[in-house]
């Protein structure tokens, strides 16, 4: 039976990702490695965990990487919006690793960012669906289908979601909210625990629901 490993956020912490992966029982040919988002800001290794990703990419016939708030923050920051709240969301840790000055205009932020990576950062999918799940960096609003839900409830959406024992149809893997440890709930698995805050690095094997930490 095919499998998917689901990795939550990284927030730049490339040792414990690049351990993570390598404890893995993945078969590269055949299984599916999943991202839930948020590679970059507040850890010191942001753009040494992209070029790791992008690596992977090369590696693995079945791999996805979702779109984390934190990756929609660089990007709209690069073309000049919303720039004080991607300073004070832990975008000065990235923007010092792609050299990028606080004052540059946006062309030149962009011209900062390796062709590769930026490419990377536009490519990343809002969610993704299989038969049997929903894997949303953030959340869904009960009631709407995955591609009914405004981008801002999938990146940033907490309470609503995390509190709601609403059935989707199908399973709803997520990170953005930093637990202690991975929710497992009925309708819903969270595997965001905080690794860039002294917690772990999780990922979620399915079916299984086999947790692998770091």
């Amino acid at each position: 039976m095919k499998k998917i490993f689901a990795i939550g956020d990284i927030h730049g912490c490339l040792d414990q990702l690049q351990e993570l992966t390598l404890s893995l029982d993945i078969d590269r040919q055949n299984d599916t490695l999943l991202f839930i988002g948020d590679y970059i800001d507040r850890g010191t290794a942001g753009r040494e965990v992209v070029d790791y990703v992008i690596k992977l990419r090369r590696e693995f016939n079945d791999i996805v990487f979702l779109l984390g708030n934190h990756e929609d923050m660089l990007l709209r920051y690069l073309e000049g919006i919303d720039e004080e709240m991607y300073l004070h969301n832990g975008g000065t840790a990235t923007l010092s690793d792609y050299r990028i000055l606080r004052f540059d205009p946006p062309n030149v932020r962009k011209g900062k960012i390796p062709e590769e990576h930026l490419h990377f950062f536009q490519s990343l999918l809002p969610y993704y669906e299989t038969k049997n799940y929903i894997f949303v960096h953030a959340g869904l609003k009960p009631g709407l289908l995955p591609g009914e839900q405004p981008v801002h409830n999938l990146l940033w959406m907490r309470q609503e979601f995390i509190y709601s024992d609403y059935d989707f149809g199908k399973l709803v893997i997520f990170g953005h909210t930093p637990l202690r440890d991975p929710l497992i709930m009925p309708n819903k698995i969270g595997i965001d625990t905080g690794v860039v805050y002294g917690g772990k690095l999780t990922c979620v094997e399915l079916p299984a629901i086999k947790i692998y930490q770091v």
